[in-house]
């Protein structure tokens, strides 16, 4: 199995990828990785790391970045040497079974998008981000690659949804919800309610409207959305998460007592953060693309790039997409955007 991993994707490559792929390397022997970057900035901490010329790995010498603040359509028109446009060549070529970045999400999107295609009756991919609940965790779709949706698209959503949700959270009948601004059938916009009567069709498990604050006691395992509400959801969590901790650290430091009893709590409050941190989950993975990719945050650690690397290989292992077209076609009609 051959992994290609952006040597130059996050906010602190190549360093933090290279370590992460060398952690990856040993934990997961049977693993080819292919690393494409700058063949010069990634050469040093291949020594660095102790893994230059080891068995199971390549360098792909790609010498442009896409830039984090640069609009996706340049990486695909300006920069077809990058590393995320390299990667989606091999990818569409077969010539590596997944890739993993924690690069740039939009030129990602674009790259794999016009490149590698969707798969068979899929029209959109969309984006899936794995959500902290009360108990476990949910599966945001789609978290910002769409932001103009129709029916038929959230029905594919739903149905990708529940296939990765199948092999990431163990469960053969994951819960279903649909992202809405009342529990009622009649609650939300046109679209919510025309995807409302669509969902509710389909062979999944499929449990109805669900408010934003009650996905996060456990709602659902999958929550339908458009990408522009996925989006505004998602980032409205990781600020409130921030301010959260800012405002801990505010009152925790009024009085020496509290200080005192902060110091004693260290442990308690480093589980409660490992509640939201997305490292152990690797990435997002860009479903409904015809091949595996994990997009992971431009933050990523080691352990995040070791766990994308994990998960993608786990995705080829799973049979993913084998099992999104089937539910797509097991769909039908449901599932196209002209209904018969």
């Amino acid at each position: 199995m051959r992994i290609g991993v952006d040597a130059m994707g996050g906010d602190f490559a190549p360093g933090v990828v290279v370590e992460g792929v060398s952690q990856a390397l040993i934990d997961f022997p049977h693993v080819n990785i292919v690393l494409a970057g700058h063949r010069d900035r990634v050469n040093f901490y291949l020594e660095k790391y102790g893994i230059a010329g080891h068995p199971n790995l390549e360098v792909v010498h790609a010498p442009s970045v896409c830039e984090m603040s640069e609009p996706s359509a340049v990486s695909l028109r300006a920069k077809r040497d990058s590393s995320i446009t390299m990667l989606a060549k091999m990818l569409k070529a077969k010539e590596i079974d997944a890739m993993a970045t924690p690069g740039h999400t939009g030129a990602t999107v674009a790259a794999t998008k016009v490149l590698v295609r969707t798969l068979p009756g899929v029209d959109r991919p969309a984006l899936g981000a794995s959500m902290p609940a009360k108990e476990g965790r949910f599966l945001l779709m789609d978290a910002g690659a769409n932001t103009d949706c129709k029916v038929h698209n959230m029905v594919q959503f739903a149905l990708m949804g529940e296939v990765y949700a199948r092999y990431l959270y163990h469960k053969e009948r994951p819960k279903v919800g649909l992202l809405s601004v009342g529990g009622e059938d009649i609650k939300g916009c046109e679209l919510t309610k025309e995807a409302f009567k669509r969902l509710e069709q389909l062979p999944i498990n499929f449990v109805g409207n669900v408010e934003a604050n009650t996905a996060f006691e456990g709602a659902c395992d999958v929550l339908v959305s458009d990408g522009f509400s996925g989006n505004v959801m998602l980032k409205c969590a990781e600020g409130l998460a921030r301010s959260t901790g800012y405002w801990l650290k505010q009152v925790l430091t009024k009085s020496a007592a509290r200080v005192v009893g902060a110091a004693l709590a260290k442990n308690a409050f480093a589980e409660l953060k490992a509640y939201g941190s997305s490292d152990v989950i690797g990435g997002a993975p860009l479903l409904g693309i015809n091949g595996i990719c994990i997009i992971g945050h431009g933050g990523s650690n080691p352990v995040a790039v070791r766990n994308a690397i994990r998960v993608s290989a786990e995705c080829v292992e799973f049979g993913l997409n084998q099992r999104i077209v089937a539910a797509i076609e097991e769909a039908g009609d449901l599932a196209k955007e002209n209904v018969n």
